[in-house]
């Protein structure tokens, strides 16, 4: 006889469903068949606020479309791109409460506001901090990975991985993204870095290097997002990739696997992924593909069909890297839903929750540290360990390291410290590398009082900064006597 016991969290298994895209004005008349189409889906994205008027009839209020032109005007750092596949899964029956669909006006206005995809596809103005909508050490490339390029586009940041950014744009931008210095198009506060070189000359530059790196075995292909890559393009950088002897790792990065599912079903690419990846295990090559989602109401019965789809084609693995955002998955139930409809419905396993990172405009997401560990100790022992996904902080010139690695926590002024075990690419001379101490930021509005009135009486932040890492190492040699 079982028992029943009352938990912090309790497991429901919750049926897949795809929204009803008519319940928008302007999708009234759009077929099952028009919706499967990758075809339609990116000639029907929502680039701009008139077409946001346009699907959305009377359901928002003006108040709402002020909103978001005054965030595109001051604030954003990403060009609006939202597929309708993210948009339908925006305030529906299904993520309303009582399983009805909120009044058009001011009520469905409050549910768009507080809708979890809303908050970081279409950020508005008053999602925003306004007394630090950037904390003073956010930049534009803050995990500095132009930095660490060592051909155009491929960052070597880590000992034995490297980034390929092979292209600039995705099928859907987030607000929050870490690449947009390079990513999208300009906006109003962002003029974006461009690629200079031609693409067959930028890729060719890649995969010399890495012929030439056998350290070199892991190689993550991004952009942007490879889902804007013509696939015969992307398959024959992949089927040279396959022919460099050192490479054991491939994972292909693509939001749009939950973005635009429709795009990873296509026969040709269905076909294509079949051939790289039976090449790939002919060779002894992991060959996987990392997709991005924050929410469990993202993960629908096409998102499932996808991932299923891939691994049918003879991938190794579907794993799921997301972000930590504030008003989105910021509690242990949001977090968990997510990483069971994942797992139990998709197949994708959860792998990753990445702190958001300190980007300018970003504060009203990024939660802090202790909020981080606090969540990731809240998380253990719920989903099976290998689909447990770890909380990561990506401190700048160090790299990922969970949230409880960290060396020591400076908790009042909101300043973690982290120490590294190998040098990037840009450290070869640099003695002092390994025994450094390594600076991340919590958000300002989180700390106390005290914190608070410190970070507001600086009037030097790289002084301040200079002060805190030789405290922090006065303190550590302090306690090792």
């Amino acid at each position: 006889m079982s028992t029943a016991i009352e938990q912090p969290y309790v497991y429901r298994h919750r049926e897949l469903v795809e929204p009803d895209w008519t319940r928008f004005a302007g999708w009234r008349d759009v077929t099952a068949q028009d919706w499967a189409s990758a075809q339609w889906q990116r000639a029907h994205c929502v680039k701009n606020i008139k077409q946001l008027r346009e699907l959305m009839g009377d359901l928002l209020t003006e108040a709402f479309y002020a909103d978001l032109q005054r965030d595109q005007a001051e604030r954003a750092t990403m060009s609006m791109l939202v597929p309708p596949q993210m948009m339908n899964t925006m305030v529906s029956e299904l993520t309303w409460a009582d399983g009805r669909m909120p009044a058009a006006g001011a009520e469905f206005t409050r549910a768009f506001y507080a809708d979890p995809v809303r908050r970081y596809m279409l950020p508005v103005f008053s999602d925003r901090r306004t007394d630090w909508p950037s904390h003073p050490h956010a930049t534009r490339d803050s995990l500095h990975e132009h930095d660490m390029w060592v051909a155009e586009g491929l960052t070597h940041r880590y000992p034995t991985k490297v980034l390929a950014e092979l292209l600039p744009t995705c099928p859907q931008y987030c607000g929050h993204c870490t690449r947009m210095d390079l990513v999208g198009n300009s906006t109003a506060v962002v003029d974006k870095l461009k690629l200079t070189g031609k693409p067959v000359d930028r890729y060719a530059a890649m995969l010399a290097y890495l012929q030439q790196t056998p350290q070199v075995r892991d190689v993550v292909v991004s952009g942007g997002d490879v889902a804007n890559m013509p696939w015969k393009n992307l398959e024959g950088f992949i089927d040279k990739l396959l022919d460099v002897d050192n490479i054991r790792d491939i994972r292909l990065a693509t939001k749009a696997l939950m973005g635009l599912p429709q795009h990873w079903l296509q026969p040709d690419v269905v076909e294509g992924v079949a051939r790289v990846s039976a090449k790939a295990r002919s060779r002894g090559v992991s060959l996987a593909i990392h997709t991005h989602v924050n929410n469990a109401q993202s993960v629908t019965p096409l998102v499932a069909d996808a991932s299923k789809a891939m691994l049918e084609a003879g991938v190794r693995d579907v794993r799921n890297q997301g972000v930590l955002m504030r008003g989105v998955n910021d509690s242990v139930e949001q977090l968990l839903d997510l990483c069971f409809a994942l797992q139990d419905d998709a197949m994708i396993t959860p792998y990753y929750f990445y702190m958001c990172d300190m980007i300018p405009f970003s504060e009203h997401w990024r939660l802090s540290l202790a909020e981080a560990q606090h969540l990731q100790h809240s998380m253990m022992g719920y989903l099976p360990g290998f689909a447990t996904p770890r909380i990561v902080c990506d401190v700048p010139f160090v790299g990922k390291r969970w949230v409880h690695q960290v060396d020591s926590y400076d908790t009042e002024r909101g300043m973690s410290f982290w120490r590294k075990n190998y040098r990037t690419s840009i450290e070869s001379a640099d003695t002092d590398a390994l025994s450094r101490d390594y600076v991340y930021y919590d958000p300002i509005y989180t700390l106390p009082e005290a914190g608070q009135r410190w970070w507001r009486e600086q009037g030097d932040h790289e002084a301040a900064h200079a002060v805190a890492v030789e405290r922090a190492a006065a303190s550590r040699e302090a306690s090792l006597v």
